[in-house]
């Protein structure tokens, strides 16, 4: 298959599969002799997997590494589980994270007027730069 069917079927871009594979995340395709890729079935989970994986949060080294186990007869389930809580804990991290930065910029945005004067809150308590 050539790149551009493979978009088509993984709903990916050439340039992020060919991305994926400069990376080395995926397994290199065979060339045909006019120097085209060919890829399989094989690269299709491949970069199916991957796209699943990062839609759930996974980085591209963690799709790797994921990739990795998946191709391992010999992976345990419980590695791969570990792996999927650790994601769930940085995800629960980033969403406190998160809300603290929601809570203080409607508590910012509460204190601006919203008119049409030049004195802005926000502006003076970004500007002054208190960590």
């Amino acid at each position: 298959m050539k790149i551009n069917e493979v978009a088509r079927i993984t709903g990916l871009t050439a340039k992020t599969i060919r991305f994926y594979e400069q990376k080395g995340v995926i397994s290199e395709p065979d060339r045909s002799e006019n120097g085209y890729r060919a890829y399989s079935e094989q690269h299709i989970n491949e970069l199916q997997m991957i796209k699943r994986s990062r839609l759930v949060g996974f980085s591209l080294d963690e799709c790797q590494s994921l990739l990795d186990m998946s191709r391992n007869p010999n992976r345990r389930s419980a590695d791969v589980k570990q792996k999927a809580l650790e994601k769930i804990a940085e995800i629960d991290e980033k969403i406190i994270e998160l809300k603290a930065m929601k809570a203080s910029l409607k508590s910012l945005a509460n204190t601006c007027p919203g008119d049409e004067s030049a004195c802005c809150p926000i502006i003076e308590a970004l500007s002054q730069g208190n960590d």
